[in-house]
């Protein structure tokens, strides 16, 4: 034992190296520990493709989350005049096609079809324009033998009206005024846009470019 120096006084001695702590055997292992945490993988090819799905998750979660200082959206709830049911449409929410198209069904004959999902969208987007979560449905499918019944009784309806086809919605949202609702659904050029200030409603569909006002 004479002549050895002590444990402690040999260690410091190899990691003092010219005025620098650099013996690796107290190095390493601190930086072995280190890449570990958070289950961090080991190499550099590993270790990228960790840190680029890592970004990406807190990407997503971002997303999902409304920025600081934004409200949420609001759940959009429509009410159909005929049948008195309701329908809330929840933001970031498509609503299931057969509840949509059984929503919208021809109240007179309780048939339903296949109804564009773009009036959805549309909707949608006028409710957010204008920051009016409470819409009326006046109108959506109707059946063939309906319309030509009403164009008998002297209704202002289209021969070959879009909503025979299940293309067209006629509907009011609360608070906005009718002018300016209208002004919108034209911005969007979706398709047909007709003005009812009589009734007190708007009609859009996806046919062809063209609006009307009704007498």
């Amino acid at each position: 034992m004479a002549g050895r120096l002590p444990p402690l006084v040999l260690l410091l001695g190899l990691a003092w190296n010219g005025g620098a702590w650099a013996n690796p055997l107290l190095i390493q292992p601190i930086a072995e520990v280190r890449a570990g945490e958070e289950g961090e993988p080991e190499g550099e090819g590993k270790k990228a493709a960790w840190l680029k799905e890592k970004h990406e998750r807190r990407g997503q979660r971002a997303t999902a989350r409304p920025k600081r200082g934004q409200p949420p959206q609001a759940v959009l709830t429509l009410h159909n005049l005929w049948t008195f049911e309701v329908l809330p449409l929840s933001p970031g929410v498509e609503p299931q096609k057969e509840t949509w198209d059984r929503f919208l069904r021809c109240h007179h004959t309780n048939q339903f079809t296949a109804m564009d999902r773009r009036l959805i969208g549309l909707i949608r987007a006028a409710s957010q324009r204008f920051a009016s979560h409470m819409g009326e449905v006046v109108s959506g499918f109707r059946a063939p033998k309906y319309n030509l019944m009403l164009r008998k009784k002297g209704h202002q309806v289209a021969r070959d009206s879009q909503h025979t086809y299940g293309h067209a919605i006629d509907f009011r949202l609360a608070g906005v005024e009718l002018k300016d609702l209208r002004r919108f659904v034209l911005s969007q050029r979706m398709g047909g846009v007709g003005y009812y200030p009589h009734s007190q409603f708007v009609h859009a569909d996806t046919g062809p470019l063209r609006t009307w006002t009704a007498e």
